[in-house]
């Protein structure tokens, strides 16, 4: 199964194969040759990379990770192949328009644009503050903002609508 995850403005597909009874990692396209054993049920992980060990707690769910290493918090936003289908057809249907909402809670650190606004694919959309990281949230598509929902400084909860924007026409 193929997964995306997005921390901060990077992004990489993970693919991972379990074979006879062994788990085949690639990251963009590359194995990566690791083992790993859960300490307790809790999230507990050591990773093993050639001589290195990694011990990792991991928090979150099935569209939101939370990874602690070396007392660094990651945050992962993650869905897989078929979520990623389906959201890139939703997208293409509303012509890249609709809400934006956040992928995890936290804190508006910026707001970078206002209604009316005409965006570009990428473009720099607000700053979500989250585990101590900032994300630049970014338009999907090109578009127009049609309405801005928060404001720097604001708290906001996973799933929360951020922005609306309005797709452009074909």
């Amino acid at each position: 199964m193929k997964y995306f995850l997005q921390c901060g403005d990077r992004e990489v597909e993970v693919e991972l194969v379990e074979r006879l009874g062994r788990l085949e990692v690639t990251v963009d396209g590359e194995p990566l040759e690791m083992e790993h054993h859960e300490i307790d049920r809790l999230g507990q992980v050591v990773i093993q990379q050639g001589p290195d060990a990694y011990a990792v707690s991991v928090e979150g769910d099935e569209h939101m990770a939370h990874v602690t290493l070396a007392g660094h918090v990651y945050s992962f936003a993650m869905e897989d192949e078929r979520e990623r289908a389906a959201h890139l057809a939703e997208r293409a249907a509303r012509g890249g328009g609709g809400p934006l909402k956040a992928v995890m809670p936290g804190f508006v650190a910026e707001v970078r644009v206002q209604p009316g606004d005409a965006v570009a694919e990428g473009d720099a959309l607000l700053v979500l503050e989250a585990m101590k990281m900032q994300n630049e949230i970014q338009a999907p598509a090109d578009g127009v903002v049609e309405s801005v929902a928060v404001e720097a400084g604001q708290a906001v909860a996973a799933g929360e609508v951020l922005l609306v924007l309005r797709g452009t026409e074909a």
